[in-house]
């Protein structure tokens, strides 16, 4: 079993689980997943966990995101995005000095509403199995963050940017917004990940290169190790005659370890000699608990 984690290009017609099943075909091993979905017509940045791994989804998610998006102007449609139900027509009669700074305000902290197609439960019911069934439920407002809007360029009524924001932001809902704001509605035309967690759009294997590079035996070239990702935390070693310790999942204490640096962290990345076993966080009693374990 591979473990580890790979940047994939997700291409236009493939849902983020296609790409799942795709690899374990390629790769024959079940134990996949990825770390943030993109819808169908989406492209770009996403990023898979492999093996142990896995564990890691949870902390990938967290992670800011970067994106290229295009909307056009004058439409709404029930998905929010260009492959759904029209509901409204308008014209547009905005100038692109008025767009511009209409899209800019929208940078900063803001609260917003979910789309009726995403897979946020309502009652213990997905938003999607609602939306289906043609029936429209309140949504909550979340709250989000958009870090910022740049290279804004305009083929009216298609408008384009690249946007910098935090996580659980929904690039629909914000040209949602943004059309209403203007008066003349607006949905996603186009969409690419750029960025998620450091992983760049640059760096992204295609699901051909993929299994080319597992038929002729290269794919580890793709393969980055799980630790690859965790550089913010300190890193400690297990003391050899602990190491059981840790395989069965008990607390520790500082002098179980071999700090690598005095400037320990809440979380601490911890090795055997070779490779490494867990992650494992301090806590108010004064020892360390597991808190991701990479052992078998």
């Amino acid at each position: 079993m591979i473990n580890g984690i790979i940047n994939i290009y997700k291409e236009p017609g493939y849902t983020s689980f296609d790409v799942v099943a795709k690899l374990r075909g390629i790769l024959k091993q079940k134990k996949i997943g990825h770390t943030g979905t993109l819808d169908p017509m989406a492209t770009g940045v996403l990023v898979v966990c492999l093996g142990q791994a896995t564990k890691l989804v949870d902390l990938l998610t967290q992670g800011t995101k970067q994106y290229k998006a295009t909307m056009k102007l004058g439409l709404s449609t029930d998905t929010e995005d260009i492959t759904g139900r029209v509901l409204q027509t308008e014209k547009v009669d905005v100038s692109v000095f008025d767009i511009e700074k209409t899209i800019k305000e929208f940078v900063g902290k803001y609260s917003q509403i979910p789309p009726m197609y995403s897979a946020i439960k309502k009652d213990g019911k997905k938003l999607y199995e609602y939306a289906r069934n043609g029936i429209d439920v309140e949504r909550e407002a979340r709250p989000v963050e958009i870090f910022s809007i740049e290279n804004i360029s305009f083929d009216l009524p298609y408008v384009s940017f690249d946007v910098h924001c935090s996580k659980g932001t929904y690039i629909r809902s914000l040209c949602r917004d943004i059309g209403e704001k203007l008066g003349c509605h607006a949905t996603l035309a186009a969409l690419e990940r750029k960025e998620v967690h450091g992983f760049m759009l640059e760096d992204a294997y295609k699901l051909d290169e993929i299994s080319h590079m597992a038929s002729n035996g290269t794919i580890m070239d793709a393969v980055l190790p799980i630790d690859a990702i965790l550089g913010q935390y300190s890193k400690a070693i297990i003391k050899p005659d602990k190491l059981k310790y840790l395989q069965n999942g008990n607390k520790l204490s500082d002098y179980n370890f071999i700090f690598d640096s005095v400037d320990k962290t809440p979380i601490i990345r911890v090795y055997n000699e070779k490779e490494i076993m867990a992650l494992y966080e301090y806590t108010d009693e004064g020892v360390y608990k597991p808190y991701k374990m990479f052992v078998n």
